[in-house]
């Protein structure tokens, strides 16, 4: 494995774990977090919204949505439109966990980051970003040359 996928690789696992331990404190799982901040932007999105603002697929946000519906953080119901079309929607218990998640998320990137300069910090954020973009366009193109596309 090559020097930057080996470190970003380990830095990746120890910040997930971190992260994890935080949502935890809240009562919940990774990723759950995600689904609930692009439902506190705008409330009622459906699955397949919430997937595409969060990078994942479609099953797993349902997946993810079944646990937090049991939970008591949001409900599901038909659009009233279209149907065919769940909406989720944040109940009270949800809506009540944006602050302290919010918080927490901006504790733990002050504590990650707490021995770069404000320069250092700005040169990780423009490397990352150029970085995603890089592997995006790679999935992009290897995503069209799969059979069948």
């Amino acid at each position: 494995m090559t020097e930057f996928l080996d470190l970003h690789g380990r830095t990746n696992k120890s910040i997930r774990a971190a992260a994890e331990l935080a949502m935890r404190r809240h009562g919940l799982h990774l990723g759950q977090d995600h689904l609930l901040a692009v439902l506190w932007e705008r409330d009622g999105r459906t699955p397949g919204e919430i997937a595409a603002a969060v990078d994942v697929t479609t099953p797993a946000v349902v997946k993810m949505a079944d646990r937090m519906a049991a939970a008591g953080l949001l409900t599901r119901r038909r659009d009233e439109h279209d149907n065919r079309l769940v909406r989720l929607w944040l109940t009270p218990a949800g809506r009540a966990l944006r602050e302290p998640v919010q918080t927490e998320r901006r504790r733990l990137e002050r504590q990650i980051t707490a021995e770069l300069t404000p320069d250092e910090r700005a040169h990780l954020m423009s490397a990352l970003a150029k970085i995603h973009r890089a592997t995006s366009e790679l999935l992009g193109t290897v995503a069209d040359q799969q059979p069948g596309r």
